[in-house]
């Protein structure tokens, strides 16, 4: 199977690194890069559109069909937001791209980059984790082949990518540690990369996918 995907967020950690892994995938046809500025990579598979408001997707619409896998790994920290900005360019945007890209497009798989103590019941205090609830929730409603709702805790950057946060430089040193002990939060940008491309190669049981989910995806493809 090859995948062409449309892949967002790339001009932070996260969608870099994604879309560093799609790019030297062999199971990756094309990526279709939708952002709102620039990912400053020139590739043969790669597209590009820029996009200056995800909120209106009428100009683009037409150009998103032909696409079996989506990374939807734009997204916002919730610090110093309200809940109702915060549900907006989270919840909304999310939702207004997804509801798109599911109509366009028939046999998609959608990966959602969510987070490790989201809020299924969407009920509880946190209100991030809430919030990342009712999108994961309202996701697996929209008519997709199937939804992934990924959530990774702490990654490890990919070494040499532009977009790594520059806080990550202080925590790197003591990653393999923390690894081996808390196994549950801990994962590399890398195997999120991989875990996304093998859920849509081979399918995966659960639309909840945790970090052991994640690492295990990726050492199947790895094999």
């Amino acid at each position: 199977m090859k995948i062409n995907a449309i892949v967002t967020g790339a001009t932070g950690m996260v969608g870099e690194g994604v879309l560093h892994e799609c790019l030297l995938s062999n199971h990756v046809a094309e990526v279709l890069v939708v952002g709102r500025k620039s990912c400053g990579i020139v590739h043969p598979k790669l597209k590009e559109i820029i996009l200056k408001d995800f909120f209106d997707l009428t100009s683009i619409q037409d150009q998103l069909h032909g696409y079996n896998a989506c990374f939807f790994c734009l997204g916002v920290s919730s610090v110093g937001f309200k809940e109702a900005a915060y549900y907006k360019f989270t919840y909304t945007l999310t939702m207004n791209f997804a509801r798109i890209a599911a109509a366009n497009n028939t046999d998609m798989d959608f990966c959602y980059v969510s987070g490790t103590g989201t809020d299924s019941t969407e009920k509880g205090r946190s209100m991030w984790a809430r919030v990342k609830g009712k999108t994961e929730n309202d996701l697996i409603k929209l008519p997709f082949k199937k939804v992934y709702n990924f959530r990774p805790g702490f990654m490890l950057p990919t070494a040499g990518l532009k977009r790594t946060l520059k806080y990550y430089k202080y925590f790197n040193w003591s990653y393999p540690f923390f690894r081996k002990v808390l196994p549950k939060y801990f994962s590399t940008l890398k195997e999120l990369g991989l875990a996304m491309i093998q859920a849509v190669i081979s399918g995966h049981e659960k639309n909840a996918v945790e970090v052991k989910d994640i690492v295990k995806l990726a050492g199947e493809i790895e094999k």
